[in-house]
């Protein structure tokens, strides 16, 4: 399997969803849905039937289903109501779900395009694989664009051709720095320009302005940020 292989499947769902997958039975109980989603501190359950997945409940769905704060009913008589509604009667049937080889951003999409916080994981034969959550999601961000490491990170606004990236990197180990992440965006760039987020650590801060000195030859700085030294340097334009 080559470098580039490699890479590639780490943006896949397989890679970062939960392989373990809590849930909860379709004639189980409201009042244990709400004990589940408490005790392991999760916000969202697949509701199953016969090992398929038949629906989906959040604790959102609990929440409206609840008698309101305003009721006049005791404890007893709430944990009573809640125990004879069914999780059947409150979940969701209409249950979006991806399939394991569908790509982070393609999930993302989905999460936001339906304003939900997760999406069951099938696999071919529509058997419950895994969950991929907003929290996930959020984990392939820090990860990716390392920010784990507590680096400096720097955006640059390039011409779209090749070299000027390269000569970048170049640049950064010259200065004994090392980098955690490139990422590239036409989004908001000008036309023909392409803003290039660079996440580096390893480097010396004394030297760092002389390192941005250069890198401004390359393109124009639009913020260097030291998660370290918890410094913001923003650029106007």
């Amino acid at each position: 399997m080559g470098l580039k292989q490699i890479w590639g499947e780490k943006m896949l769902v397989k890679n970062w969803m939960s392989k373990e997958v809590i849930t909860v039975n379709a004639d189980d109980s409201m009042q244990n849905a709400i004990y589940i989603l408490q005790e392991q501190s999760i916000n969202i359950l697949p509701v199953m039937e016969k090992e398929k997945i038949v629906g989906i409940i959040t604790d959102r769905d609990l929440k409206k289903a609840s008698p309101s704060d305003a009721t006049t009913l005791d404890i007893h008589e709430i944990l009573f109501l809640t125990s004879k509604i069914k999780v059947r009667d409150i979940m969701k049937k209409s249950v979006h779900t991806v399939p394991a080889d569908y790509t982070i951003e393609e999930a993302a999409a989905l999460l936001l395009e339906n304003k939900i916080s997760g999406l069951p994981v099938l696999d071919e034969s529509n058997k419950l694989i895994g969950i991929i959550t907003r929290s996930d999601i959020f984990q392939v961000v820090i990860s990716m664009t390392g920010l784990g490491k507590k680096g400096i990170q720097f955006a640059v606004c390039i011409k779209d051709m090749p070299g000027p990236i390269k000569e970048i990197r170049e640049l950064i180990y010259e200065y004994g720095g090392r980098t955690a992440s490139i990422i590239s965006s036409g989004e908001n760039a000008p036309k023909g320009h392409l803003n290039i987020y660079f996440r580096i650590y390893q480097i010396d801060r004394d030297q760092l302005p002389s390192l941005m000195e250069k890198v401004e030859k390359k393109g124009t700085l639009l913020y260097i940020v030291d998660h370290r030294e918890n410094k913001r340097t923003i650029y106007e334009g």
